[in-house]
């Protein structure tokens, strides 16, 4: 049996009703869960943005503003599939034991699985659109490139949920999160070029900032949020994919054995 947790996923149209089912649940509470994503990422632009920027002046010839909010919608993704990928998810696998009501239908464990990344991913999305149009609001960018931007983050939305997953399959408790979020989040939003330029860090430290996904993500979001196109868009795409694609597999053989050892 256990070299059937290494199988490749085997995912079908049926993980679509998942999402669908997710979807629903989640409309009857949909605003204040909207709020509650992007609220500490608002906060921070116009607490760091305005206030900070006051002082800092321009930062990579950007407005600290501008500079902080095209980080900061990156984050905001992250964040957000983190957040449904673990404690949701968890909720619905370990507590509610939805997933086990689910599989009784002609589901699977790896259309399960699929559908949890793509709501993730998804939820994600909905929270960078809602910080896009405040930045169109209060007239950061109004760049049409904006508009490309949000593909690009349902992108970083499907592997930070991925990579999510993983710890939701080893986790016996909400408070294992925590150590994902202060452990790894955390450090990561402050190595990525988020609050500033790479090129502040050591050397060394520029190095591994360049292979974390939240870094690639700034990289490709940045120069769309300022109105410009990446230049250089293959490396930083190919890492949000090898995390995602990583992940994915990764999970998927943690919560077959979870479920089934």
């Amino acid at each position: 049996m256990s070299t059937a947790w290494y199988a490749l996923p085997r995912i079908s149209a049926r993980a679509w009703p998942v999402v669908q089912r997710n979807l629903l649940v989640w409309r009857k509470l949909a605003v204040p869960s909207l709020v509650g994503n992007i609220a500490e990422p608002l906060i921070i632009l116009v607490a760091f943005g305005y206030g900070l920027g006051a002082l800092v002046g321009r930062v990579d010839g950007l407005p600290y503003v501008l500079f902080l909010a095209s980080g900061s919608i990156c984050m905001s993704s992250m964040y957000a599939a983190s957040f449904e990928a673990l404690y949701s998810a968890f909720s619905r696998m370990h507590v509610q034991k939805t997933w086990d009501g689910i599989m009784n239908a002609p589901v699977s464990l790896d259309d399960i699985v699929f559908a949890e990344m793509l709501w993730a991913a998804t939820k994600a999305m909905f929270s960078a659109t809602a910080i896009a149009l405040v930045l169109f609001a209060l007239d950061i960018s109004r760049q049409p490139t904006l508009i490309v931007a949000l593909p690009v983050l349902f992108v970083v939305g499907i592997t930070f949920s991925s990579v999510a997953l993983v710890f939701n399959a080893l986790a016996k408790g909400y408070d294992f999160f925590t150590y994902y979020f202060t452990l790894v989040l955390t450090p990561m939003t402050f190595l990525s070029g988020v609050y500033f330029p790479l090129g502040q860090l050591p050397g060394w430290l520029q190095a591994l900032a360049h292979v974390l996904p939240l870094t690639a993500a700034v990289e490709l979001v940045r120069p769309l949020v300022i109105g410009e196109w990446p230049q250089d868009w293959a490396g930083p795409l190919g890492v949000l994919l090898a995390y995602a694609v990583g992940g994915y597999y990764l999970a998927l053989v943690l919560t077959r054995r979870r479920f089934f050892r």
